[in-house]
């Protein structure tokens, strides 16, 4: 099996996630300033075997896509044409920072670490990962 891959999008940095080979677990990789992101997605899987990528999805209450998306968009479409054979999927990304930040209470994380907004990202994107996975799964169970 492949790795999946995960983007929690942000207009600085994007957080980014994968899972291991047999797609089990959800893992937290790294922290990328926006402007290096496709760069680095295009190395990560000249390395890694990576079958989709998972782009989270804001929404807002009323399920609508939300002010940043079109900051999305754009990347979406470089990203489609660099890998014209990648699995590239969309996820509803809504609460996923709250997630995060609860997380890191959670964990017993200090005020100052709580701040790192570079590890907010990174959790949300195995929060979406995990998420992903888990209605990939179900969906599985319904057929």
């Amino acid at each position: 099996m492949a790795r999946i891959m995960a983007i929690d999008y942000g207009r600085k940095r994007c957080g980014i996630a994968v899972t291991d080979p047999l797609q089990i677990i959800a893992n937290s990789l790294t922290t990328v300033a926006t402007k290096d992101l496709l760069t680095f997605i295009l190395d990560y899987v000249k390395k890694e075997n990576v079958e989709t990528i998972v782009i989270g999805e804001p929404k807002d209450m009323q399920n609508n896509p939300s002010e940043s998306s079109r900051y999305i968009e754009p990347f979406i479409g470089q990203l489609k044409k660099a890998l014209p054979e990648m699995n590239i999927k969309r996820h509803d990304e809504r609460f996923t920072s709250k997630m995060a930040f609860q997380t890191m209470i959670d964990a017993g994380l200090g005020k100052k670490q709580r701040q790192n907004k570079a590890l907010v990202d990174t959790i949300s994107a195995t929060i979406i990962l995990q998420s992903y996975m888990e209605s990939e799964a179900i969906n599985k169970n319904r057929f």
